[in-house]
């Protein structure tokens, strides 16, 4: 980084809270308890939870050998937040490292510098919370007992046998993980004990289902509301709360069976339990697992069932066992690895592994033509698969510190010979003494330089896009001089980016992502050629992506975080033909998916279904999880302090016209614009901050006991429907009132941080009595008047699921126009008072600043809904989770999944067939890996014609209608009409269009679809509808004329 020495300690990440340090009476280990920086790893705590982090925080990691797997290993987990971090290898910096060893330099290669020299004060950056440091010397046992999990990369078997069996012998539980990439192939093996406890296996919430009914029987049938389906699956326990009547099954543990979509059976005996009355709730219990590994020794001789990663290697896991066993073997009789490309080591090498065989019996036969590939780039090493491994070992690695998710048990081999070359030469591989000596070794010169001319489009710099410029920065994609990386990305750096996003630092905060990105990448590999730009890629932006923009690219990759805007670039890739490597994660999840032009689906072929929620009515008035308490408080606080205001504003900024335009459309929507406008300006209007604690302690008084008492007025608890079932039955639940209290901190904080806001909304200072003094506060609030309730009739309470709008205290048949017109004439005489310039001070939801008091009005109004209707409440962070929609994100996952993607651009740069590529679906909290082949794109024909979504049909000529009628009639095509966006230019319905047949296309869409064309651009499109002889219609491609 350019910053000095003392700008990087000015801005360098203090520790917010004070340590305390206990000894355990039975042995001299020290554990050092610190507080969350939940503002940095909020991503993070979202995927592991508390508990989690803070056995992190707790845990010391040594990692042997950092060339670039161990590099992308300790990158992962210093981001992630162990306590230590130990670098282990005394080996000199060598030009092929740079291929892969992304904290390493010519520089350091020039100097002489040690691997750990060269990386350790770089990784360190990363989070100063860590203590990052080298050891220089062999790895003893001495050296082992101080750590909690060690890694090995990169070390031959019987080093590796070695530190296994230090670990085994320490006398505390040390975790240990072999991990190596040779080429496109990779393995990890992992041993953390005899009896190493796994207390979540799969990271997911415990599921719950709301109980309709119960019987008494031998086994229970449990009947679930239709409103959910039951996602239990046969054998998991569960465990009863809430139940009324049948009391005795209320913390009972029973064991599912005979699951259905809204019932499932228990293997539990209820014939004497008192009948079911009501209510209730099933709450799986997640279940701890104990796991026996095997030691590295044992499990060479006795791997046991490998994982897969893709089912159409099946067979691949053995012989890849074979083949890492083979090359250790190799070393040691040879004195070094195969030579690149050599079909006389190739051979040598499978002579190695036919002997190994025969004492091991790992397969009944060998592949020698998979074994010689692995010969042939065994030297190599990819900056791509160093990455994808270093994901999933960094998760490994999280997994032993903490016992969060399942372990790999305990053999992983996976292979990318896909994106090889088809021919591999000892003349191509040969090293060239440069940084991409690494790469060569693998895919040759022809490839190498191929990739350093490539036109890429990076669409996103955060998360994915910091990765990936780091991969293009070592595999040399663009670093020629016809070469280029365009990265745009309009957003800024926060510190919640900074545990993942790697390339930032503290004092880059406030600053464009894809610039700072795209310099810390040249930091990486100054040659890189990278245009960093900061504009959204949109429909609004294609002055700046044009035609030409697009038209120059070799390859798309994006690296997004929302479907909008991934569908908006996939349909720009699919109008241009340009390949589009796609990729995404959640948490521990990833997705990766490979658009190639006149192959595959794109993107937009396939879409998940839209989310399902909540019914207006279950918000405002039948509630019965935190997520509907939550997102009613968000919508509470964006009516209140965001549209209200903003509404307000737009009325003081231009009144008349306001008034006039309220008028001219005097609907039921205008009407409650019009209310906003008045509750804000004249109903709740303040001006001291006095006033502002009053009208919040009100609002609390309204919120959480006059509208409960209504609504329970209105609908008491004996209440029944229409065919005489109970009204509060499952899934409503019924309420109570919350009394005020100034006892109640939570009552006390959630009045604070609303009258903060309004204040704030009224440009009111906040005195001491809104920051800390609650005896101030409290003062305040003793003094405000509140009226007492009493119940209205005739109140009409939305109780229709169907139902969009909310419930309104108006009468039906309300005359919109008249009160629009009485508090217009209101706003008119109030706003002298107020002043021309008056405005209100609009507040956007920022989930991310606790000083803002944003997350304490959320989180109070949440859970003081969830104490009306007793439903379990939250603390902030998880109130910021769900009603701030945080995208669960880590690192590991982020580095694979850009991993997996760099392997598929290799073949794209191949031209490989559609069978060379894999899509992708990984979890590495099970660990699951599923690849499969692309989909191939749909293809449509007429007659002798073929055509598929890729397709764009282009005449040429500044042709006129009957031209194009001509034009087609000559495929045996009838056009019967055709358009721009909304506009019709021609339709053989109507009459006159016939006089539209000898005009240009080029001036009607002009002049009746209204359709700028910009100079610069030479075709515009239109959709064309055809049919055939028989009168059936002919979908055909999107149509262009090139009429310049």
């Amino acid at each position: 980084m350019p910053e000095s020495d003392a700008k990087r300690a000015k801005h360098t990440r203090i520790a917010t809270t004070t340590t305390t340090t206990t000894m355990d009476d039975d042995d001299e280990t020290m554990t050092t308890t610190m507080t969350i920086d939940e503002d940095l790893h909020s991503r993070q705590l979202a995927v592991y939870g508390r508990e989690s982090m803070r056995k992190l925080q707790n845990s010391r990691v040594l990692i042997v050998h950092a060339k670039g797997l161990g590099c992308e290993i300790a990158k992962n987990v210093i981001l992630a937040g162990v306590r230590g971090v130990t670098i282990a290898d005394d080996g000199r910096c060598a030009t092929d490292d740079l291929a892969a060893q992304f904290y390493a330099s010519e520089a350091d290669v020039a100097a002489g510098k040690t691997r750990s020299e060269a990386c350790v004060g770089k990784l360190q950056e990363l989070n100063p919370a860590v203590d990052v440091c080298a050891h220089v010397g062999v790895v003893d046992a001495s050296v082992i007992s101080r750590h909690d999990v060690v890694v090995c990369t990169e070390t031959c078997e019987r080093e590796a046998r070695r530190v296994n069996e230090a670990c085994r012998a320490s006398g505390k539980p040390i975790a240990f993980i072999k991990a190596d990439t040779r080429g496109v192939f990779g393995s990890v093996f992992c041993d953390f004990g005899d009896a190493f406890t796994v207390y979540d296996t799969d990271g997911e919430d415990a599921l719950s289902c709301i109980m309709a009914s119960v019987s008494c029987d031998s086994p229970a049938l449990v009947t679930c509301i239709e409103d959910e389906r039951v996602e239990l699956q046969d054998g998991q326990r569960v465990t009863f709360s809430e139940v009324r009547g049948m009391t005795e099954l209320n913390g009972v543990t029973a064991v599912v069976k005979n699951v259905k979509k809204h019932s499932f059976e228990l293997d539990l005996d209820t014939t004497n339990f008192s009948p079911y009355v009501g209510g209730g709730i099933a709450t799986q219990v997640k279940e701890t697992k104990t796991l026996a590994f095997k030691s590295l020794s044992q499990a060479i001789d006795e791997p046991g069932d490998f994982l897969l990663s893709d089912f159409a290697k099946m067979e691949r896991s053995p012989q890849l066992h074979l083949a890492f066993g083979a090359l250790d073997a190799f070393v040691e009789k040879y004195g070094a690895p195969p030579i690149p490309g050599s079909d006389a080591d190739a051979d040598k090498f499978v002579a190695e592994a036919e002997a190994l065989n025969a004492t091991r019996n790992s397969v009944e036969s060998v592949d020698k033509d998979l074994l010689k590939i692995f010969a042939k780039v065994s030297r190599g090493y990819i900056s791509p698969m160093a990455a994808m491994f270093g994901g999933i070992v960094g998760q490994e690695v999280v997994k032993a510190c903490t016992g969060k998710f399942h372990p790999l048990f305990q053999w992983f081999y996976f292979d990318s010979v896909e994106s090889l070359p088809e021919t591999l030469t000892e003349a191509d591989l040969a090293p060239a003494g440069d940084r991409y000596d690494g790469q060569v070794m693998c895919f040759g010169k022809a490839m190498q330089e191929k990739i350093m001319t490539q036109k890429t489009f990076l669409v996103g710099a955060g998360a994915l896009g910091c990765e990936f410029l780091k991969n293009f920065a070592c595999m040399g994609l663009a670093c020629g001089e016809s070469g280029r990386v365009t990265v745009t990305d309009d957003d800024t750096i926060e510190k919640s980016n900074l545990s993942r996003q790697f390339l930032f630092r503290d004092w880059n905060i406030g600053q464009g992502k894809s610039v700072c990105a795209s310099a810390a990448a040249k930091m990486i590999n100054p040659t890189l050629q990278v245009n960093a730009l900061e504009n959204r890629v949109s429909p609004d932006t294609e002055d700046v992506f044009d035609d030409a923009f697009w038209e120059g690219l070799d390859v798309v990759v994006n690296a997004l975080d929302n479907v909008n805007a991934r569908l908006y670039v996939d349909s720009r890739c699919v109008y241009f033909q340009k390949p589009l490597l796609e990729s995404g994660t959640l948490g521990t999840k990833c997705n990766t998916q490979m658009v190639i032009p006149n192959m595959t689906e794109h993107y937009g072929a396939s879409r998940d279904p839209p989310e399902k929620s909540a019914p207006m009515c279950t918000l405002h008035s039948f509630p019965h999880n935190i997520d509907h308490c939550l997102t009613w408080a968000r919508s509470e606080f964006e009516g209140c302090y965001e549209k209200a205001p903003a509404e307000a504003n737009a009325y003081l900024s231009k009144p008349e016209e306001y008034a006039s335009a309220a008028l001219a459309n005097p609907d039921a929507s205008m009407r409650e614009n019009v209310e906003k406008v008045a509750q804000v300006l004249l109903k709740s209007s303040c001006s001291t901050y006095d006033e502002c604690v009053a009208w919040a302690r009100t609002q609390f008084q309204e919120h959480f006991y006059d509208k409960i008492m209504q609504l329970t007025f209105t609908f008491p608890e004996d209440a029944v429907t229409s065919t005489g079932s109970p009204f509060w039955s499952a899934p409503k639940r019924f309420p109570r009132p919350v009394v005020f209290s100034t006892e109640d901190a939570s009552h006390v904080t959630l009045v604070r941080a609303m009258a903060n806001l309004k204040a704030e909304s009224c440009g009111i200072a906040r005195p001491a009595a809104g920051v800390n003094d609650d005896a101030a506060l409290v003062a305040l609030v003793s003094k405000v008047n509140i009226v007492p309730f009493e119940p209205k009739k005739g109140v009409k309470i939305e109780t229709d699921p169907k139902a969009n709008a909310a419930t309104s205290n108006l009468p039906e048949g309300i005359d919109d126009e008249a009160v629009i017109k009485e508090l217009l004439e209101k706003l008119e005489s109030a706003r002298a008072a107020l002043g021309s310039e008056y405005r209100l001070n609009v507040i956007e939801f920022e989930k991310d600043d606790d000083s803002n008091f944003h997350m304490d009005a959320i989180a109070g109004l949440s859970n003081m809904r969830a104490r009306n209707y007793e439903i379990p409440e939250v603390d902030k962070l998880k109130a910021k989770f769900i009603a701030g929609r945080i995208i669960p994100a880590i690192a590991t996952t982020t580095a694979m999944a850009t991993g997996l993607v760099c392997l598929e651009l290799y073949k794209v740069f191949n031209n490989a067939k559609i069978e060379a590529y894999r899509n992708t679906f990984a979890n590495l909290a099970l660990p699951l890996f599923a690849m499969a082949e692309p989909i191939a794109a749909k293809t449509d024909k007429f007659k002798d014609l073929q055509w598929s979504i890729w397709d764009r049909w282009i005449i040429e000529g500044d042709v006129t209608v009957a031209e194009v009628l001509a034009h087609f009639a000559e495929k045996g095509l009838t056009v019967y009409s055709m358009s721009v966006g909304q506009s019709l230019v021609y339709n053989d319905i109507f009459p006159r269009h016939a006089e539209r047949k000898g005009q240009r296309v080029s001036e009607l869409v002009q002049t009746i679809a209204k359709l700028e064309i910009p100079a610069k651009r030479r075709h515009f499109d239109i959709v064309v509808a055809c049919e055939d002889e028989e009168g059936e219609d002919v979908d055909i491609p999107l149509v262009s004329i090139r009429f310049r």
